[in-house]
């Protein structure tokens, strides 16, 4: 099918107070625009049309909190009610079409309704992680300049309450931009004091706040600002359309994830993240599905069945997840034992995605649950997947170590640093050729030369992903490593995720990062690191050695490996992006920044530690 074509016709399965009679504006690359002159409401369209076409009482939201013991289930007429009321508390402190909040808060319900009620009334939210630290929330705060901020006194994690309110008091002592007023959430384990005339309780507004309808906003108008991390460490705020995104997500819904109104999703994420955002909030209320909001992990909440119990429990058809989730489960429980316990006859397919998906976890998951395990490719700026194997069209025989092929609406190469198309099998840069589809990035707030210079001018006529791969005579995109953890040793370009794939089929590994460390003779040499499945009693050094030697079985001594270590832990993002970068900086003795977004600061301690137990960084 035409692309144009095929956009038109999702086109009609949304809402629209103004249909739009443009599909694709490309006048103004690579600033495309879809639906450029349709009028719609992403709120409308995720819970109000759900209940004018008499679903109503069908649940939509599932909250499970295995970190307090909270759970609460709310209908479309419920959670439309509740976003109504919200929106109209924030229109009562003044918030119009246009203006920014910013919502600061945990994995609870009302982190949701805060983001639906801002699209209701047109307003441009900006998730920012709960428990970011206060330097970070304070610089994403001048840079969106918010009118309100929504926040909660605490999070819950398993071993301890992370106090919310003094990371956002300190954030607003930093920032130039003040918010007229922040609305806080007391949870009852730890609540926060006030800041008397600024500081407003949840609970109080929303009991006097009168709801509001719908306001009909522009297709092009930003929805929502999601920041992610910048290599200058100046955040980039990457900005979604309105009609695009809607027209997207529930496309992706259909064709991507094979789900149907009235079935049960679960994006296992959060919703400071752009899949919290894409596949816990919008994508399943806009197609009619009951959406789930887990305060918990894959692990230790409270052993490595929680995921399962979560399955069985509501009857859920498809999960997604990080790889990262399942190589946690699979370290403190390699059997699958805990499976066993619960009915997962609901579960359908198993979706992966936000680090490369080793073939080994991949087979793992495939053989303890029995469905489909697809490994999907996507971004913070696509918004949605890139390459899937889609489930809701025809599954195709699923390749471990590939999300199989281009998703309809993405033209993906791979190209050499000339900017030329390289032969099959041969690693380069993936790009997408311009246009890119609905859904996707649209700018950088408030930086239009930036959004230009970081993604479209290297490889003009394409957006450049970052991540280097390659694509094979059968379509199947392999996407191999970020495009600088592509080292290269005495002039041989080596993917540092082929090193990974083969480290992973050692038995007594449960995951593994290599990094490209600096050195005189060769340019770069690859270094291995280790983490061992629970209850592994073999020396570490015998585990090294024998890993070592995997590499050199299966790549060649042309991998020049040689350095391997066993570590406890590796350092990963919240979102369980490995910290392949900084661990590299660290190695090679460069000024480095703790990142924002790091689960916790003393695992690069202990690599640190590791590195120079290997000679890293040189003396």
């Amino acid at each position: 099918m035409d692309n144009i074509e095929r956009w038109r016709q999702a086109a009609t399965d949304v809402f629209w107070y103004q249909a739009p009679t443009e599909v694709l504006d490309e006048s103004k690359p690579p600033f495309y625009r879809w639906y450029p002159d349709g009028v719609t409401n992403a709120c409308y369209n995720a819970l109000d049309i759900h209940v004018d076409e008499g679903r109503g009482e069908q649940l939509a939201l599932i909250y499970d909190s295995p970190v307090t013991g909270a759970k609460r289930q709310y209908t479309f007429n419920e959670l439309r009610d509740e976003v109504a009321r919200f929106a109209g508390v924030l229109a009562g402190l003044g918030v119009l079409k246009g203006d920014r909040v910013i919502v600061y808060m945990p994995m609870v319900p009302e982190a949701l309704i805060a983001m639906l009620a801002c699209a209701r009334i047109g307003a441009v939210h900006s998730v920012v992680f709960g428990g970011f630290a206060a330097h970070e929330l304070a610089v994403r705060i001048d840079d969106a300049a918010p009118r309100v901020i929504v926040s909660a006194s605490c999070g819950v994690e398993p071993s301890h309450v992370v106090r919310y309110k003094p990371l956002l008091d300190e954030a607003l002592d930093l920032a130039h931009r003040k918010p007229e007023h922040c609305v806080i959430l007391q949870r009852p384990m730890e609540p926060a004091s006030m800041h008397a005339g600024r500081d407003l309780d949840w609970e109080t507004e929303i009991a006097s706040a009168v709801a509001v309808d719908c306001v009909p906003v522009n297709a092009n108008d930003p929805l929502y600002i999601l920041y992610t991390s910048g290599t200058t460490g100046q955040p980039k705020g990457v900005v979604r359309d309105t009609g695009g995104s809607i027209v997207a997500l529930k496309w992706s819904m259909r064709h991507v994830y094979d789900m149907h109104p009235g079935e049960v999703y679960w994006a296992a994420s959060d919703v400071g993240w752009v899949v919290g955002h894409s596949y816990i909030v919008y994508g399943p209320l806009f197609n009619g599905n009951t959406t789930l909001i887990y305060e918990g992990k894959p692990v230790g909440t409270p052993d490595p069945g929680s995921f399962w119990r979560v399955i069985s429990d509501y009857s859920v058809k498809v999960l997604f997840t990080a790889p990262t989730a399942f190589r946690a489960i699979r370290k403190e429980d390699p059997t699958g034992s805990h499976i066993e316990r619960y009915d997962l006859s609901s579960l359908k397919a198993l979706f992966l995605a936000g680090e490369r998906c080793d073939p080994n976890t991949l087979e793992w998951a495939q053989d303890k649950l029995g469905v489909p395990v697809i490994d999907h490719w996507w971004q913070t700026e696509t918004g949605w997947s890139i390459c899937a194997n889609c489930l809701g069209d025809e599954l195709l025989p699923i390749v471990p170590g590939s999300p199989a092929r281009a998703v309809p609406g993405y033209d993906v190469r791979v190209l050499d640093e000339q900017g030329e198309e390289v032969p099959a099998g041969t690693i380069g840069a993936l790009v997408v050729k311009c246009p890119l589809p609905p859904g996707t990035f649209i700018n950088l707030w408030k930086a239009p030369e930036r959004f230009e210079k970081a993604y479209f001018s290297h490889f003009p006529g394409y957006y450049e992903t970052g991540d280097a791969g390659y694509i094979d005579d059968n379509g199947y995109i392999f996407v191999m490593a970020r495009t600088d953890d592509v080292i290269n040793v005495a002039g041989h370009r080596l993917s540092t995720g082929a090193m990974e794939e083969v480290l992973a089929e050692h038995p007594d590994v449960a995951e593994c990062a290599v990094i490209g460390v600096a050195d005189a003779l060769k340019g770069q040499l690859p270094l291995g690191l280790l983490v061992l499945n629970a209850g592994v009693d073999r020396s570490a050094e015998q585990i090294a050695k024998e890993s070592i030697q995997y590499v050199r079985d299966q790549i060649g001594p042309v991998a020049a490996f040689k350095l391997c270590a066993v570590v406890n832990r590796l350092p990963k993002t919240r979102s369980g992006k490995i910290l392949r970068g900084t661990m590299r900086s660290i190695a090679d003795g460069e000024t480095w920044k703790m990142p924002a977004t790091i689960d916790d600061p003393a695992t690069l301690d202990e690599i640190a530690e590791v590195l120079k137990g290997l000679g890293y960084p040189p003396q």
